[in-house]
C-alpha cells in the first residue's frame, strides 16, 4: 500500500510547474521580471533538469535581458514570489554572488567560482514520510546576514523538485536570479565559494534520490553548507 500511494503522489505532483518572477524587498514585492531576470521558463514554467548547463546559474532567457537593481541594507530581509506557488517536494536554497570590480549587478553573468549558500531548508522526516516547509508556498524569504560586506550582488533562488528525482536527470530545479545593491555591509568573508555549473553532481545523494519509498532516514541539500555570516 505504501508502494501505490507512492506512485499516486508522484502523479499528482507531476504536471504542476512554477518560476520566482519578481523579488521580495521591503517588505513587497517588485513588479514581475523588474528586479528578477527573466528566466527561460517564464511561460512554460519548465524546470531545468541538467546540472552541467549554463541554465542552472540563473535559468536567463537571453544574455543582457534587462533587469533593475535593487538597493537593500546588509541584515534586510529579501525573497522571491513563487508563482502560482512551490508545488513540488524538495528542498530550498538561497546563494549570492558578489559582482566583481568593473562589472554591475546589471551587466555579470555570475561565472566562476564566486557563489556562497546562505540558507538552505531540507526536510522534516517521520515514519509517515518527508515534509517540505516550502511547498505550498507563495512566496519565500531570508534574512540577509548582517557582516555580507556592501556591494552589487546576484541573488540566487532555487527550489529542487524531487518528486522524480530517483534516477540521474531526474531531479526539477525551478531558478531565479534577482539584482540586489547591498549597503550598510559589515566585514565578512563569505563561503565556501562554489560555481554554477560545477557545485552539483546529478547523482549527488540530495539530488538522485527516491523520496517516497523506503521513506530515507537523513536528507542534505546538495552544495555547500550556508555562509553564517
Amino acid at each position: 500500500m505504501k508502494y501505490l500511494f507512492s506512485a499516486a503522489a508522484l502523479l499528482a505532483t507531476a504536471t504542476a510547474h512554477y518560476t520566482f518572477p519578481a523579488l521580495i524587498a521591503g517588505g513587497s514585492s517588485t513588479g514581475t521580471w523588474s528586479h528578477v531576470r527573466k528566466t527561460a521558463n517564464y511561460q512554460s514554467n519548465g524546470p531545468v533538469t541538467d546540472v552541467n548547463s549554463n541554465a542552472i546559474r540563473c535559468y536567463e532567457l537571453a544574455p543582457g535581458t534587462p533587469s533593475q537593481t535593487y538597493t537593500v541594507k546588509a541584515g534586510d530581509t529579501v525573497g522571491f514570489v513563487a508563482a502560482a506557488s512551490i508545488s513540488h517536494p524538495g528542498p530550498l536554497q538561497f546563494y549570492l554572488a558578489k559582482v566583481p570590480a568593473g562589472k554591475t549587478a546589471a551587466d555579470w553573468d555570475g561565472s566562476g567560482n564566486v557563489w556562497f549558500k546562505i540558507y538552505e531548508q531540507g526536510a522534516t522526516i517521520s515514519s509517515a514520510g518527508m515534509s517540505w516547509g516550502s511547498q505550498g508556498k507563495s512566496q519565500v524569504t531570508v534574512q540577509l546576514p548582517k557582516s555580507l560586506p556592501s556591494g552589487e550582488y546576484l541573488f540566487r533562488v532555487e527550489h529542487i523538485g524531487l518528486h522524480s528525482a530517483s534516477a540521474a536527470g531526474g531531479a526539477q530545479f525551478y531558478i531565479s536570479c534577482a539584482q540586489l545593491k547591498v549597503t550598510d555591509g559589515g566585514n565578512g568573508t563569505p563561503g565556501p565559494l562554489v560555481s554554477f555549473p560545477g557545485a552539483y553532481s546529478a547523482n549527488d545523494a540530495g539530488i538522485k534520490l527516491n523520496i517516497y519509498y523506503p521513506v530515507p532516514s537523513s536528507y542534505t541539500p546538495p552544495g555547500p553548507r550556508p555562509w553564517a555570516g
